[in-house]
């Protein structure tokens, strides 16, 4: 189907089921996909405290007819939205929406770094007008900027005294992480809260619970196992007691 032909067909403006959601093209490699997932994944349990927000990637954002024209789809590794419904997207189409995403991401690779440095960024900044952009290669964790939106340009995010990129609009820090994720042990970008903790995945916090509910279940075996020593320490000392003087006498009251 031609531009022309699915902009004839269509009431304008489109709506998210109206427009294309799949190129077909996948993402760069694998490591690019878990460190979306990495990214996506924190804000889910940290979402469920609010009572609005949306955190998507790798899917069309739409912020202009000309884009349908064109075909010229853009997907976002990552982004993030505050003040709007909790519900299911396609697409992020921001005259159905009302806004553009507050975050988004570009995760690098050899093929998208310079349009993601250069043109993607003057398409955030000029046309979308998406307070914070950040990009980060998952091959290479130097290659990490963080820009704010000041008076319609991009001004740089400088890192904080623990080398964090403070994001104003989310309240919360990227931060490289160095550990294991899906098996994977490498350096990782993920949130973190103001007091500087990391915000752990829904596995990760399954996996933290049934950690603090095994030690509570191992704390309390072991004071009824204290209570049972005690118990049968005094059972011994009342023993050796009535061996000596035998039964002990009856309390009684005058």
């Amino acid at each position: 189907m031609s531009p022309e032909t699915l902009l004839n067909e269509l009431i304008l403006p489109p709506t998210q089921d109206e427009l294309p959601f799949d190129d077909g093209v996948p993402m760069e490699t694998q490591r690019h996909k878990m460190q979306m997932d990495l990214l996506i994944d924190p804000l889910i349990p940290w979402l469920e405290t609010r009572e609005d927000g949306y955190v998507g990637g790798n899917m069309f954002l739409y912020f202009s007819l000309a884009q349908v024209r064109n075909q010229d789809f853009k997907g976002p590794d990552f982004f993030a939205v505050l003040g709007v419904p909790k519900k299911e997207r396609k697409s992020w189409v921001v005259w159905e929406e009302g806004k553009a995403p507050d975050v988004i991401i570009e995760l690098l690779s050899p093929s998208t770094a310079q349009a993601d440095k250069t043109n993607k960024k003057l398409i955030y900044q000029n046309q979308v007008r998406v307070p914070e952009y950040f990009w980060y290669d998952p091959f290479n964790p130097d290659d990490l900027a963080g820009f704010t939106l000041i008076n319609g340009s991009y001004e740089p995010i400088f890192p904080d005294q623990f080398n964090r990129l403070f994001s104003q609009q989310l309240g919360l820090s990227l931060v490289r992480w160095s550990g294991v994720y899906k098996t994977v042990e490498t350096v990782w970008l993920r949130w973190a809260n103001s007091e500087g903790e990391i915000l752990p995945t829904p596995d990760e916090l399954s996996a933290q619970k049934a950690e603090e509910a095994q030690r509570q279940a191992e704390q309390a075996q072991r004071q009824a196992e204290e209570a049972g020593r005690r118990s049968q320490e005094l059972e011994t000392l009342l023993n050796r007691y009535r061996q000596q003087f035998g039964e002990l006498p009856e309390s009684s009251s005058d």
